[in-house]
């Protein structure tokens, strides 16, 4: 019994020496580390898009994973500041079947019945397909890429000597890039550098055509690119970006420790803000929201 009643009133000492209460006055500390971000995106830019040209934006990486470092130290009191960078990407691809077709009655699309439901006359023709049974069937792929780099302020509440809890707001700038890659064939390393209007002779670009009347009406008007195999179009937009979140931090070590951030991250593109190949700004492109809820977690080293 005597035993019983020294252990009951040991647990109390056992515990205040494991986790002693942070003292009232200032502490100090810092630490560095590898960082992952977690991200649910509410939606994708261009969404409608990407369906167009054949892929299924579904099939992106959910959660998203931006992989990054993150550092930080206490500054004043309670007060911590630090940063954070990082940089994610995901790809989806298709390979794309093949209808030839041929247009004999001038309806929209194509149709094999022509039936008055269809808006068509009787009289019509159907329209003529057949499946391509070739090797060089098209293939697309979209690339999306979110990178970020950002300061970190947060106001910190000790539980025990090593852990505590913060809240605090990640802010920074943003960008994001969507490529989207066409081909058909197998890709040939000296035909990845083709010119696409033509080829370049004494650092003149020469552009052939058939006839003089092609001549004459392509001084007032742009110069369509000859067929390739290959083609890409990259669209890109930067932004503010801020994320209030929630972290727990747990020093296992004296030197190592483990870092839980929970929050919802907000960055928005204006309308008209993307840019074609990082050079074209594209006018009529719409507003674009990056939403998501978002997790971090940091083993770092430092105190």
């Amino acid at each position: 019994m005597k035993l019983y009643k020294v252990l009951i009133l040991s647990i109390p000492l056992l515990v205040s020496a494991q986790s002693d209460l942070y003292p009232v006055e200032d502490y100090f500390g810092g630490g560095i580390g590898y960082s992952p971000m977690y991200m649910m995106l509410d939606s994708i830019p261009g969404t409608n898009q990407l369906k167009k040209v054949g892929l299924n934006p579904d099939d992106f990486n959910d959660p998203f994973v931006v992989h990054g470092g993150e550092g930080f130290t206490q500054i004043s009191g309670r007060w911590r500041l630090g940063g954070y960078a990082g940089i994610g990407a995901s790809r989806i691809s298709n390979a794309l079947s093949v209808t030839l077709a041929i247009d004999n009655n001038g309806l929209a699309g194509i149709q094999d019945t022509i039936t008055p439901a269809q808006g068509g006359d009787p009289q019509y023709n159907a329209d003529i397909t057949e499946s391509y049974s070739g090797i060089f069937v098209p293939t697309v792929e979209a690339k999306f890429t979110f990178m970020i780099s950002a300061v970190t302020l947060e106001y910190v509440v000790p539980i025990f000597r090593d852990l505590e809890v913060a809240s605090g707001a990640m802010f920074g700038i943003g960008r994001t890039i969507i490529s989207v890659d066409q081909n058909t064939g197998t890709p040939r390393w000296d035909s990845s550098f083709n010119n696409n209007y033509g080829y370049v002779q004494n650092n003149n670009l020469i552009y052939e055509v058939n006839t003089e009347q092609e001549i004459q009406d392509l001084q007032n008007s742009y110069l369509p690119p000859i067929s390739i195999s290959t083609g890409m179009t990259n669209l890109s937009g930067s932004f503010f970006n801020f994320q209030p979140y929630m972290a727990v931090k747990w020093q296992i070590t004296d030197r190592v420790g483990l870092r839980i951030s929970i929050g919802y991250n907000k960055g928005i593109i204006q309308a008209g803000q993307w840019k074609l190949n990082d050079r074209f700004q594209i006018s009529d492109s719409p507003k674009s929201a990056l939403s998501a809820l978002s997790f971090r977690t940091m083993i770092y080293f430092g105190l």
